[in-house]
């Protein structure tokens, strides 16, 4: 049988030491217990850290974008030939996969990542993930590596995804752990603080706005640290951290890419009756749509916003978003065929 597939993302609070720099010794604990878990699942390992670890070879480092780039581009070697020589010890080579959003919003790209990790996993190699930083705006303007590993999560249909953080869990208003979250409600969501941390690009709220998504598509996720002894086996036997229990998910594998590609690209924003007609299960024409956001081609995959500009669904367009503005008063014309369509 083959094993389950579990995704583990460590930020960079946790992998740097009091002074900014990549703490060696979390690299060796973490290739410690990943070996172990390795053995009873397929890991895919998302690691921050690039920019932290590169950012202190640039003089008079300021953090603008074109300096996280050199940063990322310095540390991203640093980062991998410490993970290869701390998981050589056990016989265990690691591979650098450096991702971008359009791997995640095309399929035929996306197919050929998939098959990439496999021949990974076939191998007996573990990929270590992270953004492409270095050509790469929209990943360090706008995104993290919560979202990064959560769409992995999805797109490789794993079975449980681990978000180690500072924090150690989900934190509740007295600052203490709360074990298990049943639901991600308003009660849940007042806890949640906007601050990051110093060195890293997320919060509380990327970690809990991206276990939502997965969650809803019957993914567990934990939240957690790395601190005590074997944190990442007593976080999966809900001894430490926080546990999100996932919700039943039916969709297929090709549904469940469309939704890891929808936090990716741009939005279509739809009246109340092509609302009601996408959930009747119809297709969205462009006589609907009153506005897009981002500039997205076709085959893209995009958000579905309604008037009160709630996600209410994902599509991939058979339109670009140039075609969409010219035609909105042009009647039956498609711009996502329902089969392309994935509602929440």
């Amino acid at each position: 049988m083959k094993k389950p597939i579990l995704a583990v993302k460590f930020g960079s609070a946790v992998l740097a030491g009091k002074d900014g720099k990549t703490n060696t010794s979390i690299i060796r604990k973490i290739a410690d217990e990943i070996s172990i878990l390795h053995q009873r699942y397929t890991i895919i390992l998302v690691s921050s850290g690039a920019v932290s670890s590169g950012k202190h070879f640039l003089q008079q480092y300021k953090g603008t974008l074109t300096e996280k780039k050199a940063a990322a581009a310095v540390g991203n070697p640093i980062l991998i030939n410490l993970y290869q020589k701390y998981f050589s010890k056990h016989h265990i080579t690691v591979a650098q996969a450096l991702c971008e959003r359009h791997h995640f919003s095309n399929r035929h790209q996306f197919v050929q990542m998939k098959n990439t990790f496999e021949e990974f996993w076939k191998n007996n190699i573990i990929p270590v993930v992270n953004e492409n930083d270095l050509i790469s705006n929209n990943e360090l303007k706008f995104s993290d590596n919560d979202e990064l590993a959560t769409l992995l999560a999805i797109g490789f249909n794993a079975e449980k995804l681990i978000i180690c953080t500072g924090s150690n869990g989900f934190l509740d208003a007295k600052k203490k752990v709360i074990p298990i979250v049943n639901s991600i409600d308003e009660h849940i969501l007042s806890f949640i603080s906007s601050e990051k941390s110093s060195v890293g690009l997320g919060g509380m709220l990327s970690k809990i706005t991206f276990t939502q998504l997965a969650t809803s598509l019957g993914i567990e996720v934990y939240i957690s640290g790395l601190k005590g002894k074997e944190p990442l086996q007593q976080t999966l036997a809900l001894q430490k951290g926080t546990f999100f229990k996932p919700k039943k998910s039916n969709l297929k594998e090709r549904q469940k890419w469309l939704m890891s590609g929808s936090v990716t690209v741009g939005q279509i924003h739809v009246d109340a009756g092509a609302e009601k007609a996408l959930l009747n299960r119809k297709s969205l024409l462009t006589v609907g749509i009153t506005k897009t956001n981002g500039q997205f081609n076709v085959g893209q995959v995009v958000q579905l916003m309604n008037e009160a500009a709630a996600i209410v669904g994902v599509a991939k367009t058979k339109l670009t978003h140039t075609e969409i503005n010219r035609n909105r008063n042009t009647k039956n014309m498609i711009a996502a065929h329902a089969d392309d369509i994935v509602l929440f």
